[in-house]
């Protein structure tokens, strides 16, 4: 896929992570859609270093982790996936949030979520301070899936769309799991030092100065962990590879799931060929307000400590997951030393092998050379 590489601008402010309007509150859906069939991801750039949480942002000297993107309609008429990335999330350096959202029914979910879920989940980690981050995700899958639901209602029928998604979050923490270098930062203009640490007993103040006023970002210790936090509604995939082996960080909720369908079915619905009420191949998922009641937005969340062997994650939309394995997808990639390389070469693999799907593909590199 094409990207732009131009520098920050102050057009950019707008989409700051740091920036909070209304219109992008849980609670205050945003509806202004394009005519386009297609879903609509931001635009991709790159800065030098500093990124002030810009979606979809690379930065060209971020040492902590790379991050590769790479998309296509594939047989489908239209495109219904979204992605979203944000490099030193949360204002912390080598922090980052990554994220694919696989739209069904229309475009109008992914869309909404691929522009708007990782400020609901800042937004959730601030406002929760105490909870843990298993618990924060959580939260946030359902006040999305509750905006998709309000979205609908006001649409008057017009927007009926769901989602499934996969998202992941690389904290950095202490070895007690807490953030206590940012309690030591000092305030600054309308910072947000201690936001998500769980010491702290109130949000902090959300700066809505410019990116370029805002404080440096803060620095780790060296000793600081990372902890990689996935969380999964429907059967978007997340995979890890630790010293070349795939690990799976989520699980596919599917019709033919024997656990889910006996959850469906006690709610007093039915699963018929695979599909829920006949109708929906996933279980879970973000939207699909009519039929909330069974296909519900609750997200399966793991937690795994980051150590010298993990080498890269692959978070993929089912458009590649139905034409290969997770090993075999490890195995195609853990020779590339570049994290877009890999994205796309998989989205190649997944067109060659006729998948009937969109396909998105994010691949996350932590190392800066693969395993011989």
């Amino acid at each position: 896929m094409a990207t732009d590489t131009s520098i920050p601008t102050s057009q950019d402010v707008s989409n700051d992570e740091n920036s909070s309007p209304s219109s992008q509150s849980p609670n205050v859906p945003r509806t202004g859609f394009s005519n386009s069939p297609n879903a609509r991801s931001k635009s991709i750039t790159t800065a030098d270093l500093e990124t002030y949480g810009i979606l979809n942002r690379h930065a060209a000297k971020n040492m902590w982790f790379q991050v590769g993107v790479s998309e296509d309609k594939g047989a489908r008429r239209t495109m219904e996936d979204a992605h979203s990335f944000v490099t030193d999330f949360g204002n912390v350096r080598g922090q980052g949030f990554f994220a694919i959202f696989d739209g069904h029914a229309g475009k109008h979910a992914a869309e909404w979520c691929g522009t708007h879920f990782h400020q609901c989940f800042l937004d959730s980690l601030r406002s929760s301070p105490e909870m843990n981050v298993p618990d924060v995700l959580n939260k946030t899958f359902h006040q999305v899936d509750a905006s998709l639901s309000q979205m609908c209602e006001e649409s008057e029928g017009k927007i009926h769309s769901g989602c499934t998604a996969v998202t992941a979050f690389l904290r950095i923490e202490d070895a007690d799991g807490r953030q206590s270098f940012l309690e030591r930062s000092e305030p600054h203009g309308g910072s947000i030092s201690g936001a998500i640490s769980p010491k702290k007993s109130r949000s902090p103040v959300i700066s809505r100065k410019p990116s370029r006023e805002l404080k440096p970002v803060c620095v780790p210790p060296e000793t600081s962990r990372r902890v990689l936090y996935c969380a999964n509604a429907g059967d978007a995939r997340g995979v890890l590879c630790r010293a070349g082996k795939a690990v799976r960080l989520t699980y596919d909720h599917k019709g033919s799931d024997k656990q889910e369908a006996k959850r469906i079915t006690d709610a007093g619905g039915f699963v018929m060929g695979g599909r829920v009420n006949g109708v929906l191949a996933v279980t879970r998922s973000l939207g699909d307000s009519s039929m909330k009641e069974f296909v519900v937005g609750a997200p399966y969340t793991t937690e795994t400590e980051l150590c010298d062997e993990d080498e890269f994650l692959i978070l993929a939309c089912d458009g590649l997951w139905d034409v290969i394995g997770d090993q075999a997808a490890v195995n195609q990639i853990k020779t590339m030393n570049d994290a877009q390389t890999a994205s796309n070469h998989l989205l190649r693999y997944a067109l060659n092998n006729h998948t009937t799907d969109n396909v998105t593909v994010v691949v996350v590199r932590f190392k800066n050379q693969p395993q011989p």
